[in-house]
């Protein structure tokens, strides 16, 4: 006699969901060790650096960029940026603002030379900026 088993709906959806949180979670991750590690200078407009970061492997690009001390920064967030990609934070200056559009733009003064983070509001996507 075959015995045969029978699987509850639920279990299957419980059991499908299970498998869609593990691939998102491995693309988030993957995304959060990208392995673009080359450093971009801030481009040099007038009296402040701009940065203008987008979105490479579901992270920041560029990942890590260094500016000057002592001299005004601009951060933009061009159009590929989306979700709370766009809520951007950098806590070592206290920054948290989000910028809807590629106009907007948060501006500090960096006065303290070392290596600092920065990420969307739910940390999902980070960087470096190096103060030099």
């Amino acid at each position: 006699m075959s015995e045969q088993i029978k699987i509850k709906k639920s279990t299957l959806y419980l059991f499908g969901i299970i498998i869609f949180v593990a691939f998102l979670s491995y693309i988030i991750l993957r995304g959060g060790n990208s392995p673009t590690n080359d450093v971009v200078a801030a481009k040099i407009e007038g009296e402040y650096q701009k940065i203008v970061l987008g979105i490479k492997d579901f992270n920041y690009y560029p990942n890590t960029i260094s500016v000057q001390n002592n001299m005004p920064v601009r951060v933009y967030l061009d159009s590929s940026v989306q979700g709370c990609f766009r809520s951007f934070t950098i806590k070592d200056f206290g920054i948290a603002k989000n910028l809807p559009t590629p106009n907007d733009y948060v501006e500090f003064t960096p006065t303290k030379k070392g290596t600092y983070g920065f990420a969307c509001g739910m940390g999902m996507g980070t960087g470096k900026l190096i103060v030099e």
